[in-house]
């Protein structure tokens, strides 16, 4: 008896996903999240903004967007973990400028995570909690719910207020939209700089 067909077909469609919209869109997404889950700075959020906005034009599929960032996520906050773990602490009491200061922020850092684990790795840099050597199962764990819910609240508000956004934009004119894009690109930068000051500060 010959090979079921459709059996066939089916096998061959799980393992060789189709995307729905351009897969440059999606890479860049990819690429996005799992920088910014590795170091904390990228262009993951508006990454994802954007394609929040797509998925609600109907240009890409939302369930595939938010797996996407979802996954990179995911695997940019485990990396950057076990970056922390392996090498951040050599690093950061390593000999240089501002030894004393990266020594007290040390202190400080047991302390935090000593007492408030769960908070201080959902409010942290992934690497950060890998110098503090969190647990695994403690991490993967809470890495994985703050990568859902990072994809989710993120592309899910993208895909429902960001298309109101964009008619609107589209509607008043070329001078509201370059005085969106300054809004946008002045939050993304005072992000960035907090952030930066977060980092420096522990």
């Amino acid at each position: 008896m010959g090979p079921d067909l459709n059996a066939v077909a089916i096998v061959v469609k799980i393992h060789h996903p189709h995307f729905h919209g351009s897969p440059f869109d999606y890479s860049a997404l990819a690429i996005g999240a799992f920088a910014s889950w590795v170091l904390s700075l990228g262009p993951g959020e508006p990454l994802l903004i954007a394609a929040g906005v797509l998925a609600a034009k109907h240009k890409l599929d939302l369930s595939e967007v938010l797996l996407v960032a979802f996954t990179a996520a995911t695997v940019g906050g485990i990396l950057g973990w076990i970056l922390g773990l392996k090498a951040g602490r050599r690093v950061l009491t390593a000999r240089g400028p501002l030894h004393h200061l990266r020594l007290r922020a040390l202190e400080r850092g047991e302390e935090v995570f000593g007492r408030w684990p769960v908070f201080a790795i959902l409010l942290t840099p992934s690497w950060v909690a890998g110098v503090h050597g969190v647990r695994t199962s403690v991490y993967l764990l809470w890495n994985l719910i703050g990568a859902a819910a990072w994809a989710l609240s993120i592309g899910l508000g993208a895909y429902l207020v960001g298309p109101s956004v964009v008619d609107l934009v589209d509607d008043a004119g070329w001078l509201i939209a370059v005085g969106v894009l300054v809004l946008v690109g002045a939050g993304v930068g005072l992000e960035v700089a907090r952030r930066r000051r977060r980092t420096r500060a522990r």
